[in-house]
Order: structure tokens, then C-alpha cells, then sequence
């Protein structure tokens, strides 16, 4: 069994900006030849996450929708008070943090193992466009 680490860099826009990666991950996949295995992804940043989904227009709005009512952006949170120079980005930390960081997505002959309307999806939680790393670490054969 091997391991083999590499990443894709985006660039985003910010604000509950959802990115489709599925197809840089496939690509990625390809490129370690690896047949059978997992790849793990995981965001760095507290302020993006990761997950799977089905990614059409009104799937997208859906959850931009959800996640602001669940976390208003204009709410009086703590820690845009608590951090001298902070930029008021306390709801997008904790947007972030009701979602993972990391993703873990099975592989054989080489195909990810999503489903038919299954995409992994990349969410930038934070208030301004930025350029964002995520690693992926493939393990297997």
C-alpha cells in the first residue's frame, strides 16, 4: 500500500461560494495511477469546508439559503468583539465548523465511488474572494 499526497489549488469568491471539484479530484486521482484505495481531502482554512452534494442551481441556493438561517451573517457574535482588528467574519468560522474539514471518498479501477448525482463540493464560508489549498492524500494501490 502507498500513499500519495498532492493538492489542488481555487480561487473563490467568498460569501457561501460553492465550487465544484470533483472533476480536478478525478484528475488528480488519475494522475497517481492508483487503482484501489481512499482519498482523503481536507481543507486548510477555518472559514471553508468540504462536502458531497448534488450540484445544480437549485441545490446551490438551497443550502446558501439554509446556512444562512441557521447562521445570519449580522448577528452580534462574540468573536467579532473578541479579537482586536477582527473583520466580522465570526459566522463564517462557525458556518465552517457545522461542516468537516476533511473528506474522506473510496476508489476502485481508478473511479471515485460517488454516487450517480453525488458531486464533492468545496464551501468558502468567508466574507472576502480567496485563493484556497486543499491536500488530498490518496491511499491504496
Amino acid at each position: 500500500m502507498k500513499t500519495i499526497t498532492k493538492s489542488i489549488d481555487i480561487s473563490t469568491q467568498g460569501n457561501n461560494d460553492i465550487i465544484d471539484i470533483t472533476y480536478q479530484v478525478e484528475e488528480k486521482l488519475r494522475e497517481t495511477k492508483m487503482e484501489e484505495g481512499s482519498v482523503l481531502l481536507f481543507v486548510t482554512g477555518s472559514t471553508a469546508a468540504i462536502t458531497t452534494m448534488e450540484y445544480e442551481p437549485g441545490q446551490i441556493q438551497d443550502l446558501k439559503d439554509v446556512v444562512d438561517q441557521l447562521i445570519p451573517r449580522n448577528k452580534n457574535y462574540a468573536h467579532n468583539h473578541s479579537m482586536s482588528g477582527s473583520d466580522g467574519n465570526a459566522h463564517s468560522h462557525l458556518r465552517a465548523s457545522l461542516f468537516k474539514s476533511d473528506l474522506t471518498v473510496p476508489f476502485q479501477e481508478g473511479e471515485l465511488l460517488l454516487g450517480t448525482w453525488q458531486q464533492i463540493v468545496f464551501l468558502d464560508f468567508d466574507i472576502y474572494p480567496r485563493k484556497r489549498k486543499i491536500i488530498l492524500q490518496f491511499t491504496g494501490e
